[in-house]
């Protein structure tokens, strides 16, 4: 903190394992792998989903990795909009970081609203899953009631992020336990209820095509969309830092090890739908509850009693998830505020002396999820392309911050020290993270259909540039006047 030029406000409560649970948890990538792994088997199929979550996972690693040494240097809550402050070209540092700023924050507000709307759509499915049938009630699908949910799932993430923030360390290590503990019961699930296996041939070499694509090439890359989702939030250790102790050695550490665990965890459960999940029908592929794990695992299990019990783990998971990442997005608002690069930046960078975190943005973040759920009545497409700019808007700060780091080991000076350090191999890394990050990305704006509807067309693209160039107009407008880049912060300690 001395370093960065910082003062420290918050109480440093997390150690190894409470931070470890609160990432492992936040990316919830074995639960979110089933949550959407429809996109993966109407484009690519049970072999293309294999396949590119192992690609993915290796280009993924290698970011993780990268970010890691650079939190090592700089572990502060601001993150990435600071990384590309201290290492960009210096003409450039200030702008660039105040857009890697906005994007980040937005990203995560988009983020939040996003978890807790799947979350208030899980609930839905469940709903038409348990109650189809003419025998008896019949559940009526209103979006209305998605937005009540959301609204729900928001305020259950504010209470535990106010009244329980103090709780909130050792809660993070309860729901490690369960992270593991709900994988180990639905494996369990799984794989003794029933003995249907299917062919090894048909996992490992079948390969679908169901959006119509010109080829399984492109079918599979679009269809990557299931282990991005799964794995995008490695950052979120970073935004907890200053509350983190011995935070340049656990955090990177901590990254790195979420990276690990998630990916064994969500390449297990995934082999082992597939497997169990029988074949590719149109109840799968296009399911009435929306979500093709519902039906794939009442196939492998053959009892709605299982189906409802594993969909209720995932639910509580992802409602736990939601709580990691409204955490995120308060600290991620209140780092940017502090800058003064935000409006009202005086009352969103305050922290409260009783309660010891940033409430003012812990409560703006539910307030902008309210506001966005409320959209979903008039149109789920157009709050789906809100919530979707999660991704592009956060791996876009991971290719600014990394490309920035590369230019800084370029330099005659070379980076600062740094008690975790990827050594001679960090230029290659680095250099073949932002090659991918930039592939990746690509594919985020993908619709799941080539020949799409309004409704079924990803809009993604579309609120992506908005929010660019509504950060480029701040910026002229407002930050090139007030705004504090974290660089001019920065001071060398010996």
């Amino acid at each position: 903190m001395e370093r960065l030029g910082k003062t420290q406000q918050f109480k440093r409560n997390f150690r190894f394992f409470t931070i470890l649970g609160f990432t492992t948890t936040l990316m919830a990538t074995w639960e979110s792998i089933l949550l959407t792994s429809t996109y993966g088997l109407v484009d690519g199929g049970k072999a293309g989903m294999i396949y590119v979550y192992i690609a993915s996972f290796v280009g993924f690693f290698a970011a993780v990795i990268s970010m890691a040494e650079i939190s090592s240097i700089a572990p502060t809550s601001a993150g990435q909009y600071h990384w590309v402050s201290e290492f960009a070209a210096p003409r450039f540092q200030r702008f660039l970081s105040y857009l890697t700023g906005w994007l980040s924050v937005l990203g995560w507000q988009a983020g939040f609203a996003s978890i807790c709307f799947l979350c208030g759509t899980l609930i839905q499915g469940l709903l038409v899953f348990n109650y189809p049938g003419p025998d008896g009630y019949v559940y009526d699908f209103h979006r209305w009631h998605g937005t009540l949910l959301t609204i729900a799932i928001a305020t259950i993430g504010t209470v535990i992020n106010t009244y329980g923030a103090r709780l909130l360390p050792s809660l993070e290590g309860v729901i490690l336990g369960l992270h593991i503990g709900g994988f180990i019961a639905t494996m369990a699930v799984m794989w003794s209820m029933t003995s249907q296996v299917a062919p090894g041939e048909t996992v490992w070499q079948e390969f679908t095509n169901s959006g119509g694509w010109s080829g399984i090439g492109l079918a599979c890359l679009v269809g990557q969309l299931t282990p991005i989702f799964s794995w995008t939030g490695p950052d979120a250790a970073t935004h907890m830092a200053e509350e983190v102790q011995n935070a340049s050695l656990v955090i990177p550490w901590c990254m790195i090890s979420t990276a690990l665990i998630n990916g064994g965890l969500g390449f297990i459960i995934l082999v082992t739908l597939l497997y169990k999940m029988g074949d590719l029908t149109d109840a799968i592929l296009s399911p009435d509850s929306g979500f093709s794990f519902i039906p794939a695992v009442k196939y492998a299990t053959n009892s709605t009693a299982a189906t409802n019990g594993i969909a209720a783990i995932i639910l509580v998971m992802e409602v736990c998830s939601a709580i990691s990442i409204l955490a995120t997005a308060s600290r991620q608002t209140f780092a940017f505020a502090r800058d003064n690069a935000l409006p009202f930046s005086k009352s969103l960078s305050h922290i409260s002396k009783r309660l010891q975190i940033p409430v003012t943005a812990v409560l703006v973040s539910t307030i902008i999820t309210v506001l966005l759920s409320l959209i979903n009545i008039g149109s789920t497409a157009a709050f789906n392309a809100i919530a979707s700019v999660m991704i592009a808007a956060l791996f876009t700060t991971y290719i600014l911050s990394i490309s920035a780091f590369i230019r800084a080991r370029l330099q005659p000076g070379g980076i600062p020290r740094a008690r975790f350090s990827l050594g001679k191999l960090g230029l290659p890394i680095n250099v073949f993270a932002t090659a991918y990050l930039c592939f990746a990305i690509i594919f985020t704006f993908f619709p799941t259909a080539n020949d799409p509807t309004p409704v079924d067309m990803n809009w993604s693209i579309l609120v992506f540039g908005v929010v660019v160039i509504f950060a480029i107009v701040q910026y002229l407008i407002h930050g090139r006047h007030i705004y504090q880049a974290p660089v001019t912060q920065v001071r060398k300690v010996e």
